[in-house]
């Protein structure tokens, strides 16, 4: 964004304080006009024929700009990805337990990776890693749904879960 001295255009059209329009006027004029009012010209818009620039307070738009975008920041929602990880031969208290988390993080807005690591001859049974995938789904459906299906990666087999959206009262 250009201001004053630094907005090389011959004419510009000036919008004045309170933005009405001033016409085309010859760059030094509309500086002119802006210094008189204890002011700044700003460049608006440099696109086609003539430039348009605006007469207002520069530290003031800036200091709301930030102030916006920082309300904008605030509002915004993040979303990590938890990590679970299984293996073909788990007990099944351990199972629950990581259920639990998986739920615990589920309900707390999160996307929960599921990774299930085979050992060894595991590899030869990766029905069973499957099922065990498709019981932690289960498990967990109501409270999200699958993303990602069950994929093997080398030697690990994994599902993204991601959280219901909460539903309107």
């Amino acid at each position: 964004m250009q201001i004053n001295e630094n907005i090389t255009a011959k004419e510009v059209q000036v919008i004045g304080p309170n933005k009405e329009s001033l016409g085309v006027m010859k760059t030094s004029a509309a500086l002119a006009f802006a210094y008189d009012h204890n002011l700044d010209l700003v460049m608006v818009s440099d696109n086609g024929e003539v430039p348009v620039c605006r007469v207002m307070d520069y530290g003031k738009y800036r200091f709301d700009k930030e102030k916006r975008e920082k309300e904008a920041k605030k509002k915004q929602q993040t979303m990590e990805i938890k990590e679970i990880q299984l293996s073909c031969k788990i007990d099944t208290h351990d199972f629950e337990t990581k259920v639990n988390h998986a739920l615990r993080f589920l309900n707390a807005g999160n996307k929960v990776k599921v990774v299930l690591r085979f050992k060894g001859r595991e590899m030869s049974h990766q029905a069973i890693g499957k099922d065990n995938l498709m019981k932690f789904k289960d498990a967990c459906a109501e409270v999200g749904t699958v993303d990602k299906a069950p994929v093997l990666e080398g030697r690990f087999m994994s599902m993204m879960i991601s959280p219901l959206k909460p539903q309107k009262k």
